[in-house]
């Protein structure tokens, strides 16, 4: 099982849009350096939505190849086509990722069964570990409980990323599906809470600018100790909040730029960060002691 911090990669870019693998390199460098357990590649964050599928598999080839081993790479390949997202995995796992993580189907709005068949049938196809994604806020469909208790008992099924932000949704899958499913947390905000009631980590937007200070907090959480945990979330608190003012990874991507870290690039429909925005961003940086 994997465990503790793991980052939701943001994709780097040029002003133009065109990918940035020098800055990509420097990123998985320093999430190594500063105790980054796990690395999550062209997800959400790393705006998978606009990447062709060559990108995306490039992606996760450059990613393989440099941590060569070092820290798990886990790699997004849902989609709203199941044929799309059997295709990804296959190809993830031809790429020598350690496990797959898989949104649930966004737009179309399938029904409980309609998502059980839709992820069995990914699990069925390619014989790897898979990570379901339930993000409603963003796909307009929930993955119920019972329904990832069903998918639970599947071989490759082996864990959840869980971004409503209800931490008693923790308690309700670990009833279902016991100790041996891997729970993450999704949502920064309730992360450490999910943590300290059993979860096995988080799959963080925040640790892209914060990787040291989040891997101590998953530490701590997981082990039980809230008066650590809460004195380290604390300094991380206004990044939970102030890094989703806009669609993520809009507010990330320029923290990082403000941080040194990355160009200001993202596609469209993506933009920059609103000006009006900026000191939000940056009060939140300087509280957590990155600028």
């Amino acid at each position: 099982m994997i465990t503790g911090s793991l980052v939701a990669i943001v994709t780097p870019m040029y002003g133009n849009g065109e990918l940035d693998w020098e800055s990509m390199h420097a990123l998985v460098e320093h999430h190594i350096d500063q105790g980054t357990d796990g690395i999550v590649v062209v997800g959400t964050t790393g705006e998978s939505a606009t990447l062709t599928v060559q990108e995306h598999c490039e992606a996760i080839k450059r990613m393989v190849d440099q941590v060569n081993g070092r820290i798990p790479v886990i790699a997004g390949t849902g989609a709203n086509s199941t044929a799309e997202a059997v295709h990804l995995t296959a190809e993830a796992k031809a790429l020598g990722v350690d496990a797959c993580l898989l949104v649930t189907p966004y737009y179309n709005k399938p029904t409980q069964e309609g998502l059980y068949l839709h992820f069995k049938t990914v699990a069925d196809s390619v014989a790897i570990p898979q990570i379901l994604y339930n993000v409603p806020g963003r796909t307009a469909v929930d993955l119920l409980p019972e329904t990832i208790g069903r998918l639970s008992q599947l071989d490759n099924i082996v864990g959840i990323k869980e971004a409503t932000g209800i931490v008693e949704r923790g308690r309700q899958i670990r009833e279902l599906c016991g100790e041996d499913f891997a729970i993450y947390s999704g949502d920064d905000a309730t992360g450490m809470e999910l943590m300290l009631q059993g979860a096995n980590g988080v799959i963080s937007v925040v640790n892209n600018v914060a990787p040291k200070l989040m891997h101590e907090l998953c530490v701590a959480a997981i082990a039980g100790d809230r008066t650590t945990a809460e004195a380290l979330n604390a300094r991380i608190e206004a990044l939970s909040t102030n890094l989703f003012l806009e669609a993520n990874p809009i507010p990330v991507k320029w923290a990082l730029k403000e941080m040194g870290m990355i160009k200001e690039g993202i596609r469209l429909p993506l933009t920059p960060l609103s000006e009006c925005y900026h000191s939000d961003v940056r009060s939140a940086l300087q509280k957590a002691g990155l600028v």
